[in-house]
């Protein structure tokens, strides 16, 4: 472990249920399910602890039998946010702790951008959660409402997260001529991804937050922590993780990029 970064604890939430994929956190993906792939790269990080939290026996036989450490949480969580808090406190944490919620479904998470967003929360004493992002390359992605865009200040913290295109650049988007096609030269635009590291103690005051008008509106959970007062610390990520799985096409996709892998070490 570097000097820099102080021992944290991984948090993998992995519910079986899911609407467009259930069972996914034990789809087989080269011989292994895929909670032990994102296990065994949460491993590979500096973390001193990870623990898999899911409402689902099945899970937690399975990840038992490759030696991870598993809690059961309750099924009726809203959000994994609220699974996160409820590990903290079955393990009774205390406040100051740092936890990074690394999502069950991103099998080839790189193990140096979990490091990285739990040393940017660290060093940044007045966030009560960090998170990371890179820039928009091209129009379509900004246009894109699946794309979630943030917009930071010069130190870094986030002002705020939104499906729409921002900022918005009047002079490229508005009209019809050629140059509403293109993005302008700035280097403004960034992309969220969704990785975060969270100090204990905002969690234990998220879940006794309501959902606020702009979260609801958006339906993006980060923003119940600007609503309420609390900064965020974006940082652009050192590698960007691949996509993660959400559908069966993303499932036989992220089993041929493997298999290629294998094949390639082989």
């Amino acid at each position: 472990m570097s000097a820099s970064t102080a021992p944290f604890t991984v948090v993998i939430p992995a519910r079986f249920s899911s609407s467009r994929l259930p069972g996914k956190p034990l789809a087989d993906i080269c011989g292994k399910p895929m909670i032990q792939h994102v296990y065994e790269r949460a491993c590979e990080s500096q973390a001193s602890r990870v623990i898999i939290a899911t409402d689902d026996e099945r899970i937690i036989k399975v990840a038992e039998g490759f030696g991870a450490e598993a809690c059961m949480t309750l099924a009726g969580h809203p959000s994994g946010t609220d699974r996160l808090q409820e590990v903290t406190r079955l393990y009774e944490m205390s406040d100051n702790e740092v936890i990074v919620n690394v999502q069950g479904d991103e099998p080839l998470i790189p193990a140096r951008v979990i490091d990285q967003v739990a040393s940017n929360l660290m060093q940044a004493e007045s966030a009560g959660a960090a998170t990371l992002s890179e820039p928009v390359r091209n129009r379509d992605d900004l246009f894109n409402p699946n794309v979630v865009k943030v917009v930071t200040d010069r130190e870094g913290f986030a002002l705020y997260f939104s499906r729409a295109p921002m900022p918005w650049a009047r002079d490229n988007f508005s009209g019809d001529n050629a140059e509403a096609q293109i993005l302008p030269s700035v280097d403004i635009f960034r992309r969220h991804i969704g990785i975060y590291a969270y100090r204990v103690s905002l969690l234990n005051q998220y879940v006794q937050w309501e959902q606020s008008p702009i979260e609801s509106v958006e339906s993006l959970e980060q923003l119940r922590l600007l609503w309420n007062g609390h900064r965020i610390h974006v940082a652009d990520a050192i590698e960007t993780p691949p996509h993660g799985v959400d559908t069966d096409e993303d499932l036989k996709a992220l089993r041929t990029l493997m298999e290629a892998r294998l094949a390639d070490i082989s």
